[in-house]
Formats: structure tokens, C-alpha cells, sequence
């Protein structure tokens, strides 16, 4: 048992820092290198670990992303971004476009993916009309997560939520959409006050931003054909959900296989767009959380919590501790840790908790959320820093207000 503890406490102890200390192994290393060790030293059966990962979580995961490829490599997030930030609107309005852009795309196609995609040619239309990128690129990074709160399709860890609780897509929606939806004009307000008189470069006073020759940048290629394909499929994936009682994962695989049967776009182009480390880690984690839960250790944490009155099932307390293990380990990993552990009472009630709080919360430092590291180090390449102090000195009142709309919401559904 101590043995599983240690492999058990040195993965998550990556994932709260980024790296295993000492050592070269980011969060994905670490976790394939916990999963292996698990294997190895006979913690965890091969059979028993191949049954800990949910194949309808991974295979759901991995049609949308496909979907969601499919938009980038038609030219859809790079036609979006250009068009948004050409819009002759001052910086507080261009500012809530971005949100509003960043929630409405993430509730729909997966948070991650709308990120990546994205953010580069952002900061360079930003330095282009000499703005400050910080507060845009912060604006998208927090919409990115609220938005995706409200749907099962936002965000990996939405799906993994559902597919563990058996949630309905309507469910999820009306359960967590509208504080997903009122934390984008929380976003905002702060940001407006935050920022307000530091919009462009000069005002801004930062150096290593402005040193940069602002370069127009050209107008990305646009495949119509190709998005119209992509946006029936997405509105027939969608409608799938909501109507029939068909397998989740069936309808994603068979929605990116059609996308991916392409006479005009390269299979491999598409699939550059799938996250396989995302896979890896989601992988190792099912694995690691398998083996920890077989010491009964888990189950007796979460009984000693109950009769010292946290009961995790109670939606507010849900909300609040899966935004504090976001914060820690990561929202993905939140969720697969938690997870196991929080069946009773409303389903719909608990998943729009777990789905808020992991989203909302992890607002508050840069590794709470892969969207939040994507943003950072996608900025960083491109002349842009978002220092780890600035992304949490907006984060932190934007997720506490975006948390206490969520709480009075499931308190009101309750």
C-alpha cells in the first residue's frame, strides 16, 4: 500500500507543479510514468488498468476534437479572429467580442482546441492595431472556460462528467449553462476596470510587447466548403445528443469519421489538431486513480470529510472543493480524481457543480486549466508575456465572482 501512495502522490505532485521535480517529465510524462509504475510493481492488474480507462470518455473526446479540427484546418478560427479584431469598435467592445467569441465557440466545440487555434494570429492583430494583447488574450483564456462549463461538449473534463453521471446533454445545459453563460459578463467588468486606461502598448508601458514592429497581418485562406461541412456535422452531432438516446462516443467517432473521408483535406492535417497528450495523461490518470482507489484510502477520506460535515454531494460543496483540486492538480485531473467518489443525489445538479467548479476556479492561476497554459505559452512565442502574477491578479476576483454566481444558482436549483 505505501508503495501506491508514494507512485500515487509523486503523479499528482507533477501535475500540481507542471514537472516531477528533479526531472525533465512534464504533467503527461508523469502521468504514463505513474501508470507504468502501477503496472510494474503489480498495484494495479493489466486487464484491471485496461477496464480503469472509460473507452466512451476517450472516444467522445476524440470525434469532437476531430470536429473540432476540422473548423482549423479549414481556415474558420483564423477567418473568426481576423473579423473580430478588424471591427472598428474601441477596446472595451472589442474586448466583449472576444469573450463573447471564446465562451460561444468553447460551449460548442472543445475549449482546448478553440485555443490553440486561435490565440496566435490574436496576438498578432492585437500588436497590429497596437493594443495591449494582455487583457484580450485573459479575456479569451477565462472565456474559454466559463463558456465551456455549459455544455458537455465544451471541455474535456465536461465529458468525462457526463459520461461518469450518465448526463443528458440537455441536462448539463440547463443545469450549468446560464452561470456559465453570466460569468462571461463577469469576465469582462473586471477586466474593463482592471485595464481601463492601459488598452494600447504605450499606456501599457510594456517593453518587450512594443519592442515589436506591429506587422498587418493577411487574411487567412477560408474553405467554405469545408466549414459548411463542419458546421452540418457539428449541428447534426448536436442534435443527436439532444434527441436520440444513441452512444455519445458512437455519434463523435462517426461525426469525425465523415469529416475525416475528405477529398480535399488531408486526413494527417486534421489529425494534428487531435490532442495526443491530452490522451496520454487522461490515460495514466485513469490508471493511477484505479490502483490509489484499490488501497480504500480514497473512500475512507471521503467518509471522515462526510461526518466532519464537507459531504462533496451537496452541490456548493462540490462547486468549491473541485475548484480547489483544479487549482492544485489541474482541472482534468480534478475531475478524474474526484469523480468515483461523488455518486448520489441529483446528477444534473452534481455535474453542473463539478462542471463549474473546475471551469470557473481554475481561472485563478495559470495551471488550473490547459486552456490557461495554452493561452500563456502561445502568447510567450509571440512576443506577448502573461506573467503567472498578472494572469492571477485579473483570475482571482474574475473567479470569485463567476463561483459566487454559480453557488446562488445551484443553491436556487437545489
Amino acid at each position: 500500500m505505501a508503495l501506491t501512495v508514494a507512485i500515487f502522490l509523486a503523479t499528482y505532485v507533477a501535475m500540481a507543479l507542471g514537472r516531477l521535480p528533479g526531472f525533465r517529465v512534464d504533467r503527461t510524462g508523469a502521468a504514463l510514468l505513474g501508470a507504468i509504475a502501477m503496472l510494474v510493481f503489480g498495484k494495479i492488474g493489466v486487464d484491471a488498468a485496461w477496464a480503469s480507462v472509460s473507452f466512451p470518455t476517450m472516444a467522445l473526446l476524440f470525434g469532437l476534437m476531430i470536429v473540432s479540427g476540422a473548423f482549423s484546418v479549414s481556415g474558420f478560427y483564423g477567418w473568426l479572429a481576423a473579423r473580430a479584431t478588424a471591427l472598428e469598435v474601441g477596446p472595451a467592445k472589442l474586448l466583449a467580442v472576444m469573450i463573447a467569441t471564446s465562451g460561444v465557440l468553447s460551449s460548442i466545440l472543445t475549449n482546448d482546441v478553440v485555443v490553440v487555434a486561435m490565440v496566435p494570429l490574436l496576438v498578432q492583430l492585437c500588436l497590429a492595431r497596437g493594443l495591449n494583447t494582455t487583457p484580450f488574450l485573459l479575456g479569451f483564456a477565462f472565456a474559454a472556460n466559463a463558456g465551456s462549463a455549459g455544455t458537455i461538449i465544451g471541455s474535456p473534463q465536461n465529458m468525462i462528467i457526463a459520461q461518469g453521471l450518465d448526463l443528458s446533454f440537455i441536462g448539463l445545459m440547463r443545469a450549468a449553462l446560464l452561470p456559465s453563460l453570466l460569468s462571461l459578463v463577469a469576465i469582462w467588468g473586471v477586466l474593463v476596470a482592471l485595464y481601463r486606461g492601459r488598452w494600447t502598448l504605450a499606456q501599457a508601458a510594456a517593453a518587450p510587447v512594443a519592442a515589436q514592429p506591429p506587422q498587418v497581418p493577411t487574411e487567412p485562406p477560408l474553405d467554405r466548403i469545408e466549414i459548411a461541412k463542419a458546421a452540418i456535422v457539428t449541428a447534426l452531432v448536436v442534435a443527436a445528443f439532444c434527441l436520440t438516446d444513441w452512444p455519445r462516443e458512437l455519434i463523435a467517432l462517426a461525426a469525425g469519421a465523415v469529416l475525416l473521408l475528405n477529398r480535399r483535406i488531408a486526413s494527417a492535417d486534421v489529425m494534428k489538431h487531435v490532442d495526443g497528450d491530452l490522451f496520454i495523461l487522461l490515460g495514466g490518470l485513469f490508471v493511477v486513480n484505479a490502483a490509489f482507489a484499490g488501497t480504500g484510502i480514497p473512500q475512507r477520506m471521503i467518509a471522515d470529510l462526510t461526518q466532519w460535515g464537507l459531504d462533496l454531494r451537496h452541490p456548493v460543496a462540490l462547486l468549491v472543493g473541485s475548484g480547489v483540486v483544479s487549482d492544485i492538480v489541474g482541472n482534468n485531473p480534478a475531475v478524474l480524481l474526484l469523480m468515483p467518489y461523488i455518486q448520489g443525489g441529483n446528477p444534473e445538479q452534481t455535474g453542473a457543480a463539478m462542471a463549474l467548479g473546475t471551469a470557473l476556479a481554475s481561472n485563478v492561476v495559470v495551471f488550473g486549466s490547459l486552456a490557461g497554459i495554452i493561452v500563456v505559452e502561445q502568447a510567450a512565442k509571440r512576443g506577448a508575456p502573461v506573467s503567472l502574477a498578472e494572469f492571477s491578479r485579473a483570475g482571482v476576483p474574475v473567479s470569485l465572482i463567476s463561483m459566487l454566481i454559480a453557488a446562488g444558482w445551484l443553491l436556487l436549483l437545489a
